[in-house]
């Protein structure tokens, strides 16, 4: 009895398994190892995924009885088919099915009784009903199992009745339903796009870094429609549990721009059913956008315009974005949503030459002047014309190269750059600088999706720099950080980057620059997005402001769970509007604190969060903190 119905629902999965590869296939091949994917998943389920779980730990105890106990009755059941005498199978049996049972106890009130705003309705609402029909047919079949002997007409007419209404409603839903995150997940954690991520590691900066620009089959860069996607990608989007984790951390929804990047993720999916299909979605929608969407089939051009109304993706919402990677920090399945909406830039860019607001200056001032202001490359050393910086051209070698940025021409930033450039003279740093050889160095182009631009550029700075020697490039502008150290790697190019806190703290460590303690004063610290979550630097301006006698009032959201200032991924130069800014909503974060300065570590950051009107704290940044309490 217990084999036949096992065997049924081998055959009904495999069934399942082979509907949604056939949704899958659509998409690009990949070149992602298959065994070594597999073999990776324990540690990448047990390991990354419980790691983000665990943050909600009420859900992650719900989660672990209801998974756990559900996988571990069943196994038992199964067991005890071939093995009915076994004692310690019963035991093991009765305490998974307890287990089970706390499960869906917790299930019905996370769903029922709690109601957290965040979690998507509809279908999985159904749940609690769909698990505990499940726990009926375990105890069922157990206490069948347990009396032994042939079961009458009755008793088997029960359990077929028990078998359709628990597990295989729960199978029927593999497909279209709220449990196709369950195979779908396990297929995305296998294939992931990004399979380093998933690496074992005690101690490593994230993977950030943009993969290189793939052509699809036909030759397009980018994605304008779902089947431009690697399949593994699109495995990704049907993992999604619609938990809204990544909801409640997009600053562009807290702003109510048109964005909700849980709602971006079941978009792309609503492409993968067939032309026609309403989305299946009782979740929050985009701000601002209209919530029925209808598929045009994984084929179709999915974002919406006059060149294409029957679109299903507003044009505001992938401009939206900032890039930040809240949202995958906080992703239980791992999604990459920042990789999907630069995949889809680089379509409407390169593809297409759609790009909203200043980005179409900002990128054509790239190409021409290779600075975003279409300034003069001399310029942007003129706030240094008396502290004679030496140039590389010049002295040919230093232990030290600072990378300016595009901050450089930002006269609010150029006081930051000199508070800088005084410390390194205290602590007798032998540095130098490229000058006019210094050219943007293109993260600005590369997350507004024009690849070329960025290679291009990536390409020339490379260029100038193995015409020098030097140990390590300093910078004070974490996008650059980044783009040096993590994205030029692929260009062939691998440099020790060090960001300007990191490098001040190291002085201070050693006693090369000594910060007076004298007078302590509160102070909030803003990380940023491309030094924390991007680069993994959190300590470091902590550190300084503690040593300079800062008394720190941490805001609510912050480390790796830091809100965005609203600058990144070139957001500010897309000018797409919503209710609220970004940065306005940041600085009541800092408000909230009552500390009266906001110390900041990137020149992005300062810009915006120094254009914020009204009263509020004082925006500094950390360099010309500490040269300010030097004793």
């Amino acid at each position: 009895m217990l084999l036949t119905i096992s065997t049924l629902v081998v055959i009904c999965v495999g069934i399942q398994l082979a509907r949604l590869a056939n949704r899958w296939r659509v998409g690009r091949a990949t070149q992602a190892s298959v065994f070594r994917g597999v073999a990776s998943v324990p540690y990448a389920y047990f390991h990354h995924v419980h790691d983000v779980v665990s943050r909600r730990p009420r859900a992650a105890r719900m989660h672990a009885f209801l998974a756990g106990g559900a996988v571990a009755a069943a196994v038992a059941l199964l067991c005890l088919a071939f093995v009915p005498g076994a004692v310690l199978l019963w035991t093991f049996l009765l305490v998974a099915e307890a287990c089970f049972f706390v499960g869906a106890v917790l299930l019905v009130h996370r769903r029922w009784i709690d109601r957290d705003d965040r979690l998507s309705r509809g279908n999985y609402q159904l749940l609690p009903v769909i698990f505990a029909l499940t726990l009926v047919f375990f105890a069922h079949l157990t206490w069948l199992l347990w009396w032994g002997g042939a079961a009458d007409v009755g008793e088997l007419g029960i359990l077929v009745v028990l078998t359709l209404a628990g597990p295989g409603w729960l199978l029927a839903l593999v497909v279209d339903g709220p449990m196709r995150h369950a195979v779908a997940g396990l297929t995305h954690l296998a294939m992931h796009s990004r399979p380093e991520r998933l690496q074992r590691a005690s101690v490593r900066a994230p993977e950030t870094a943009l993969k290189a620009l793939e052509l699809s089959d036909g030759g397009v860069a980018g994605s304008g429609r779902i089947a431009d996607f690697s399949w593994n990608r699109l495995a990704s989007f049907d993992s999604c549990v619609q938990c809204g984790r990544c909801e409640a951390a997009c600053p562009a929804y807290a702003a109510e721009l048109p964005l909700n990047p849980k709602k971006f993720i079941n978009d792309l999916a609503l492409g993968l059913a067939r032309e026609g299909s309403v989305q299946n979605y009782a979740g929050h929608g985009h701000p601002g956008k209209d919530a029925i969407l209808v598929s045009g089939g994984p084929l179709s051009d999915f974002l919406t315009g006059e060149h294409n109304p029957a679109g299903w993706i507003a044009q505001e919402t992938i401009w939206a974005c900032t890039t930040c990677r809240a949202c995958v920090y906080e992703c239980p399945m791992l999604i990459e949503h920042v990789d999907a909406m630069v995949d889809v830039r680089r379509h409407q860019v390169i593809e297409l030459g759609r790009v909203p607001g200043r980005a179409p200056e900002v990128l054509a001032n790239l190409r021409e002047t290779d600075t975003q202001g279409g300034h003069a490359l001399g310029e942007r050393f003129r706030w240094a014309l008396d502290l004679q910086l030496p140039l590389m051209a010049e002295v040919g070698q230093a232990d030290l190269l600072i990378w300016v940025g595009e901050g450089g021409y930002d006269t609010r930033h150029q006081k930051s750059l000199r508070a800088l450039v005084t410390l390194l003279r205290k602590a007798d740093i032998d540095f130098a600088v490229l000058g006019e050889e210094e050219l943007d160095c293109g993260d600005t182009a590369r997350r507004l999706g024009d690849e070329a631009t960025f290679e291009r550029l990536a390409d020339a700075n490379i260029a100038t720099l193995a015409r020098y020697r030097f140990s390590r490039i300093l910078t004070a502008d974490p996008h650059a950080l980044h783009c040096l150290s993590k994205e030029y790697p692929v260009r062939g190019a691998r440099y020790d980057v060090v960001h300007h806190t990191t490098f001040l703290a190291e002085l201070v460590r050693q006693g090369r620059l000594k910060p007076s303690q004298a007078d302590s004063f509160d102070v909030t610290y803003h990380d940023p997005c491309y030094l924390g979550r991007y680069s993994g630097e959190l300590a470091s301006p902590r550190f300084l402001l503690t040593e300079m006698g800062g008394v720190l009032k941490e805001m609510e959201r912050s480390g790796l769970r830091s809100s965005c200032c609203g600058g990144g991924g070139g957001a500010a130069l897309t000018e797409i509007a919503g209710k609220k800014r970004i940065p306005d909503i940041r600085m009541d974060h800092a408000r909230a604190t009552g500390a009266g300065r906001v110390a900041v570590a990137c020149p992005g950051c300062m810009s915006m969060l120094d254009g914020v009107p009204g009263d509020r704290p004082e925006v500094v940044d950390i360099a010309e903190l500490l040269l300010e309490r030097l004793a």
